[in-house]
């Protein structure tokens, strides 16, 4: 493949592939390695696509199974680490606002951790991929019509899962 061609991709298809990896690896570091990897790969194994929306579809499906396994050994870690230290891993924060934030951060994503793989994973692609249903049914192999079933599913359970944590 042409040097050119694969920066074409590269510069296309980097910024939505690391959304993908950063919101299910949950780290800008590891994000950014999974998205070097990808396209090592992409590059090494000489893949020709007919477009780049092909090339961007492939691309997503690699980061996305890669972050999967990557946040999969970083909870066996953490569970390891609690185990063996009974560490206390959370942090003191300066700032009422900054305690806020982090907290609802924490809120959503563990309340996304408890979504069903299967929605989680649409909910990933829709909101941080900013991919359309038409993108996401190809890059997980589902019609249009179930991805938008499981897009509406996770926003509701998630809704209610959040609202049971606030109490509202």
């Amino acid at each position: 493949m042409p040097l050119n061609e694969f920066k074409k991709i590269y510069d296309a298809v980097f910024p939505t592939i690391y959304r993908v990896a950063w919101r299910i690896a949950g780290s800008e570091e590891a994000a950014e390695d999974l998205c070097q990897e990808a396209f090592i790969r992409f590059y090494e194994k000489n893949i020709v696509f007919s477009s780049i929306d092909e090339a961007k579809y492939w691309l997503i499906r690699v980061v996305k199974n890669a972050a999967l396994n990557y946040a999969k050994r970083k909870q066996y870690e953490i569970k390891v680490y609690e185990r063996a230290f009974y560490e206390d891993f959370r942090t003191q924060n300066s700032g009422e606002s900054d305690l806020l934030n982090k907290e609802k951060r924490r809120d959503v994503s563990a309340a996304l951790e408890k979504l069903p793989k299967n929605l989680r994973e649409v909910l990933a692609l829709k909101e941080w991929g900013e991919l359309n249903y038409k993108d996401i049914g190809r890059v997980l192999g589902i019609s249009e019509g179930n991805v938008k079933v499981r897009v509406f599913r996770a926003r509701e359970k998630l809704q209610s899962l959040l609202k049971a944590d606030y109490g509202d």
